[in-house]
């Protein structure tokens, strides 16, 4: 009897050893299929119906998507709002190319100057495969694997803290070192609406997937606590953004210091694009070589003081869309602090700086063709005129990894190399 009595205890035990187990199964098998219920989810909120699909060459699928049905218009300000297809004001015509052989050769008065007739029509990887007709706007399609790569649905497409600006008036050592990003900036501060550059394309190695190395324009708005307004547009690699260690053309947005507000791209509602020709997030061709052609991209962005918005030029007469008033508390009147320059993260893995490099990989110092630079630096005042900032600071919170330097001359205007190569024997 007691042997009876043993061998049924030991079968209930097993038999709720083995329950649990499959409860445990359940619960995994339910949560894995509420994540991939959320990530499909997001996935037909972003990829919008499209007229036509075209595949570039590094494997991006580019959707021309009806103007009306893209993804600016799931945001609750802009369910009525009305197209504007071109802006009311325009700065001082600027004549540039989207993309060119830098038309200036040597910066410096002493050196010999020359200019390339040669100019890039390619300016995306994928307009070799197609284009989108009127009517609809390019928009890089999202993977669910992009999606997967983000630490959460909610965070895919998004920066991960105020850290991300360069606050150049308040530098705290601990802060330096703790928060993660290093930037090598120019800066000018005061009351303007609106920012241009001209800044040669690298492709910068980048070590760690989640580690990322841009460069670009902010126009920013607020303090740097909760209420920071920040508008962004240049170019980067991001390996956990995209996939890869392509040179990306990508444009930024927030109002509330990156916490629940704004996007890269048009991962988000916010943005109104209008043009047919340039996708956001789509890689970047051809880019600058060490001591060979440099490619240059202009980029252009102001309010317009009738409507209010923010328009968003690249090159010549290329209007790429706007960021609506609405999206905005401070910059729907001006923008207090414009910076020009790049930024990595550094996640500092096993203790040492990484390696990830800043523009080109090389310092300031290596000039022209080797390393990068912003030209033809300039802001909007408050009559609607490009000009050159009276006061151009610098900033960069480890000058022995990425450094920066300013220069001025009738070619170039103001201009600055900058950038370097993370960590060397001077910077651990």
């Amino acid at each position: 009897m007691m042997k009876i009595m043993l061998f049924l205890r030991f079968v209930a035990v097993l038999c709720l050893f083995t329950a649990a187990r499959f409860c445990y199964a359940g619960r995994s098998r339910f949560s894995g299929s509420r994540e991939n219920f959320e990530v499909m989810k997001h996935l037909n909120r972003l990829n919008k119906p499209s007229v036509e699909s075209i595949k570039s060459p590094d494997g991006d699928m580019i959707d021309c998507v009806h103007i009306s049905q893209q993804p600016a218009f799931d945001h609750p300000f802009l369910k009525n709002h009305t197209i504007q297809m071109r802006p009311n004001y325009h700065p001082n015509w600027i004549n540039d190319d989207a993309i060119q052989v830098s038309a200036t050769m040597k910066p410096s008065k002493d050196e010999a100057s020359s200019s390339s007739e040669n100019q890039q029509t390619i300016t995306q990887l994928w307009h070799s495969n197609g284009k989108c007709p009127k009517g609809t706007i390019p928009i890089r399609r999202t993977k669910k694997e992009d999606v997967l790569r983000a630490t959460s649905v909610k965070s895919y497409g998004k920066k991960k803290s105020v850290s991300t600006v360069a606050y150049p008036n308040s530098i705290d050592p601990e802060y330096i070192n703790q928060n993660g990003h290093q930037h090598a900036i120019a800066y000018a501060e005061g009351e303007f609406y609106g920012a241009k550059a001209t800044m040669n394309v690298w492709n910068p190695k980048v070590q760690q997937y989640n580690e990322f190395s841009l460069s670009q324009i902010w126009l920013l708005g607020g303090s740097f606590a909760s209420d920071l307004n920040s508008i962004e547009a240049g170019w980067q690699v991001s390996p956990e953004l995209y996939g890869d260690n392509n040179t990306r053309l990508f444009t930024y947005w927030t109002s509330d210091a990156y916490q629940a507000t704004g996007c890269y791209n048009l991962l988000c509602s916010g943005f109104i694009q209008i043009n047919n020709e340039i996708a956001m997030g789509a890689s970047i061709s051809p880019i600058s070589q060490n001591q060979g052609s440099q490619y240059d991209i202009s980029i252009l962005v102001w309010k317009d003081p009738e409507e209010g918005n923010w328009w968003m030029q690249f090159g010549n007469g290329k209007v790429l869309g706007y960021w609506p008033a609405t999206l905005f508390s401070y910059l729907t009147e001006k923008a207090s602090l414009i910076e020009w320059g790049g930024e990595v993260v550094n996640t500092a893995l096993d203790g040492q700086h990484t390696t990830t490099q800043m523009g080109s990989g090389q310092f300031p110092q290596q000039g022209f063709s080797k390393a990068s630079y912003f030209r033809n630096i300039e802001i909007v005042d408050e009559s609607n005129n490009l000009r050159t900032p009276k006061d151009i600071n610098t900033f960069t919170e480890q000058p022995n990894c990425y450094d920066v330097r300013t220069g001025n001359n009738g070619d170039w205007g103001s201009y600055f190399y900058y950038g370097g190569p993370g960590r060397n024997p001077n910077c651990q």
